[in-house]
C-alpha cells in the first residue's frame, strides 16, 4: 500500500506535467493556473486526505521546476529529470528536494513567488502561510501561519421560567464532554448567545473559535410574555367576583396576593407592577368560572334575585337588521 509520499514521489518520478495535469505544450499561465487549482483542492490544510496531501506535494515539486523557464528548457531537453537533477546522478528525488542548500528544498513553489502567495492569502485570510502541517517552512519561521478554530452552532430549548429569571443548563459538545452555559436573565426565544472561545480549536495561534447557542424557549402553562411584562389569565369564582377579595396570584418569583374589585368581570385587567421581567409588569386578566355543578341553592337565590334585580348586559348592543 503506497504512503502519501510514495504516491507523490511516484506522480513526479513519471511526469511534472502529469502532475499538474497538463501536456508539455501548456503555457506557463497555464502551469501556474493550474497549481493555483490543486493548491486550493488538495491543500493539506484544507483536505486532510493522504492522496490529496500527495497531490499537492507532487504539484508543489512539479511547479518548482517548470516555473523556472531555465530549468523548464533543461528537462523538456532531457538534461536534468523530473526531480531536477543531472540526468547522470538519478538521485532520488527526496534527497534532491530536502538537500541542504537547495533553493528549492521544501518550498513547494509559492514562497518566492508573489502571485501565488495570493493563492494562499486567499484561502488563509491572507494570515501568515508556512507550517503546512510538518512540510511548509519550519515551525521556527515567524511566518508560519494561523487558523482560527471553526464556530459551532447549537439549538438549545430552555424552560419559560430559566428563560425569564436566568439559570444555568448544560450542552454537550461535538468532540464530548460538556459545557455549563448561563443562561441571561430575560433571554428571548430564538436570541443567540455567544460562547468566546468555546467553539473548535485553532491551528497554531490561531485560537479557539466561539459557539452560539440559538434559544427556543418552551411555553409555560400559565405565563405568557409580551415585550418584559409577563401576562396571565387569572380564574375566580363566582362569589370572588361579585364580593371581591385578596387571592393568591402566581408570579415568576412565587405567589403575591391580589386584591379582586367587588364585581370584577371576566376580561377585566389588574396590574401587579415590577412583577415582569427586568423591571416589567405582570398584567392579570380576570376569568369568571362557574362551580363545576349549579345546585339548588345557588339556583333559586338567582331566581329571586332576577325577579327583584332586572339587569341586561346586552342593552345597546345593535343585533342585526336596520
Amino acid at each position: 500500500m503506497n504512503t502519501g509520499d510514495e504516491m507523490g514521489e511516484q506522480v513526479m518520478a513519471g511526469n511534472p506535467y502529469e502532475a499538474l495535469g497538463l501536456t508539455k505544450s501548456a503555457t506557463d499561465a497555464e502551469i501556474k493556473k493550474a497549481y493555483r487549482r490543486i493548491a486550493k483542492s488538495d491543500h493539506p490544510d484544507l483536505n486532510p486526505d493522504p492522496a490529496a496531501t500527495a497531490r499537492f506535494k507532487a504539484a508543489s515539486a512539479a511547479y518548482d521546476l517548470l516555473k523556472d523557464p531555465e530549468q523548464r528548457r533543461r528537462f523538456d531537453a532531457g538534461e536534468i529529470d523530473a526531480q531536477g537533477q543531472e540526468r547522470a546522478q538519478r538521485r532520488p528525488w527526496r534527497d534532491h528536494a530536502e538537500a541542504a542548500g537547495n533553493p528549492y528544498a521544501r518550498s513547494y513553489g509559492f514562497e518566492s513567488d508573489p502571485d501565488l502567495s495570493g493563492v494562499f492569502s486567499d484561502l488563509f485570510g491572507r494570515r501568515g502561510f508556512g507550517g503546512f502541517g510538518g512540510f511548509g517552512r519550519g515551525p521556527e519561521d515567524p511566518r508560519d501561519f494561523h487558523v482560527r478554530g471553526q464556530d459551532y452552532r447549537f439549538s438549545l430549548q430552555v424552560d419559560f421560567l430559566t428563560a425569564a429569571k436566568g439559570g444555568k443548563t448544560r450542552i454537550t459538545l461535538p468532540e464530548g464532554g460538556d459545557l455549563e452555559v448561563t443562561i441571561p436573565k430575560g433571554t428571548r426565544d430564538g436570541q443567540t448567545i455567544r460562547l468566546k472561545g468555546k467553539g473548535g480549536q485553532g491551528l497554531g495561534e490561531g485560537g479557539p473559535g466561539d459557539a452560539y447557542l440559538t434559544i427556543s424557549v418552551a411555553p409555560h402553562p400559565d405565563f405568557r410574555r409580551e415585550g418584559d411584562d409577563i401576562l396571565l389569565t387569572l380564574p375566580i369564582s363566582l362569589d370572588e367576583a361579585v364580593l371581591g377579595g385578596k387571592v393568591a396570584v402566581p408570579t415568576i418569583d412565587g405567589p403575591v396576593n391580589l386584591t379582586i374589585p367587588k364585581g370584577a368581570t371576566s376580561g377585566q385587567k389588574l396590574r401587579l407592577r415590577g412583577r415582569g421581567i427586568n423591571g416589567g409588569d405582570q398584567q392579570v386578566e380576570l376569568k369568571i368560572v362557574m362551580p363545576p355543578k349549579v345546585d339548588d341553592d345557588l339556583a333559586r337565590f338567582f331566581q329571586e334575585w332576577r325577579k327583584n334585580h332586572p339587569h341586561d348586559p346586552r342593552a345597546g348592543m345593535k343585533m342585526g337588521g336596520k
